[in-house]
């Protein structure tokens, strides 16, 4: 029983890297022409691309392996 909130709140964090990580998806659309307009970055726009959707990915995928670690898992009984 003394695990159970421990459990909780990382599922909790579980769910809210996923949903930075889709949140992220929706908004790079929508920052990516602005970023555009800084002349530094503006040669650089696939690596620009790249490490975004890169960031995105790893928050969706670290966020599903913790809920699936915390919540779907199996646990070996104690």
């Amino acid at each position: 029983m003394a695990a159970e909130p421990k459990n909780n709140l990382q599922i909790a964090w579980g769910v809210l890297l996923v949903a930075a990580g889709v949140g992220m998806f929706f908004r790079i659309p929508q920052v990516v022409p602005q970023i555009r307009e800084i002349p530094t970055f503006a040669a650089a726009m696939p690596i620009v691309y790249f490490c975004l959707y890169f960031v995105a990915v790893f928050l969706v995928a670290g966020g599903a392996k913790k809920i699936y670690d915390h919540a779907v898992k199996p646990r070996k009984p104690s």
